[in-house]
């Protein structure tokens, strides 16, 4: 029985609670064996004691790995992992591992997933200048380049990526076996996501304001939810922040939810979504989406199909967007029922994972010639 090659995923912090798609690919491979490497160890509900972390806390070696993108504790940790492959995730921890693993002598797989091609080669001065300059080099380095949607790859491409390198590769989602049973909901909307700017929080609790009634729930935490939660006080809005749940929380609330919401849009600072897996786990649950036309976002929801799609940052779209579908009950099952099957057709994790390990194995082949 042939061995099964070994995949070093790495993410520098390892890793918060919002990364769950890291853990779920992870966990879905089936012809090779991932070991989580990490800079720096996160606590969070998704970390495990397995996870390899190779600097110990308070020490001074991810700062220098930071600033010079090389550390030779780092090399000897990965290299004692002994890795066909390393995946990294995000394009800024792709440059901290590029030089080790090269070094070491195997391939390299960065995913890009948003702010890594979008918010952060955009920030004036010298910071961004630096990141730009280390994404290019780690384009370089990098043997193929995932996007996670086609939004995501024209950014690559325009910063510098190879385009033969880039592949776009939708990341999948665990999908229940069923969709709950239709019936009487606790919730009108659900909003599932971290409070920042990009993800249109404000929008969605103006736009409910307009909405008298509306029964609504937002899972998440982040920095501006303080403030979001106070705005809906104000309001007075049929509002209920859980705080950040873990993904049985989370599935059971979609399950209890008729609409997800995820209004996302352009922060100012330029930080956009690459594709946002909160719209597939929603869709997985028979749940149609209002959402905006923004980054892959119509790669996930048909207009008319399987959700309602409305101009960044337009409040009243949303608004009415809800309405309808709140207002029509026919249609929104028959959106939720073609989501669900939209959904197990494009961004079945057991499909996709196949589909990554492909590209695994391309990376491989492609390095040693």
């Amino acid at each position: 029985m042939t061995s099964k090659r070994r995949v070093v995923i790495w993410r520098s912090y390892l890793l918060p609670a919002s990364e769950t798609f890291v853990r779920n690919q992870g966990g879905a491979l089936t012809e090779w064996e991932p070991t989580y490497l990490g800079a720096t160890k996160v606590e969070s509900f998704i970390a495990t004691p397995s996870d390899v972390i190779a600097f110990p806390p308070g020490g001074k070696d991810f700062l220098r790995l930071r600033v010079t993108g090389g550390s030779a504790r780092l090399r000897k940790v990965l290299a004692g992992l002994r890795p066909d492959l390393v995946h990294a995730h995000f394009g800024g921890d792709g440059w901290l591992i590029s030089r080790e693993a090269g070094k070491v002598g195997v391939p390299l797989v960065i995913t890009l997933h948003g702010l890594d091609v979008t918010s952060q080669p955009s920030r004036p001065g010298p910071l961004g200048a630096r990141f730009r300059r280390n994404l290019r080099t780690a384009f370089g380095r990098a043997t193929i380049i995932i996007a996670v949607s086609g939004f995501i790859r024209d950014k690559a491409i325009a910063i510098g990526a190879d385009p033969a390198k880039v592949r776009v590769h939708h990341t999948g989602i665990p999908l229940p076996e069923a969709v709950p049973a239709t019936g009487e909901k606790k919730w009108d909307v659900i909003f599932v996501g971290r409070f920042v700017e990009k993800k249109g929080i404000d929008d969605l609790i103006e736009a409910l304001g307009t909405l008298p009634g509306v029964r609504s729930l937002f899972i998440g935490t982040g920095p501006l939810e303080e403030g979001l939660r106070a705005r809906a006080v104000e309001l007075g809005l049929d509002a209920t922040f859980l705080g950040a749940q873990d993904a049985s929380v989370v599935r059971a609330s979609l399950a209890d939810a008729k609409i997800f919401v995820a209004p996302s849009k352009t922060a100012p600072n330029g930080d956009s979504e690459g594709l946002p897996t909160t719209i597939l786990e929603a869709a997985a649950q028979g749940l149609p989406t209002v959402s905006t036309y923004h980054s892959g976002i119509p790669e996930a929801v048909v207009p008319g199909e399987t959700g309602l799609l409305g101009a960044e940052g337009d409040r009243a779209a949303l608004a009415a967007s809800i309405r309808t579908l709140l207002g029509d009950d026919a249609a929104r099952e028959r959106m939720g029922a073609a989501a669900r099957a939209y959904v197990e057709e494009h961004f079945d994790l057991a499909k996709q994972t196949r589909r990554l390990e492909a590209l695994y194995d391309e990376a491989v082949r492609s390095y040693r010639r």
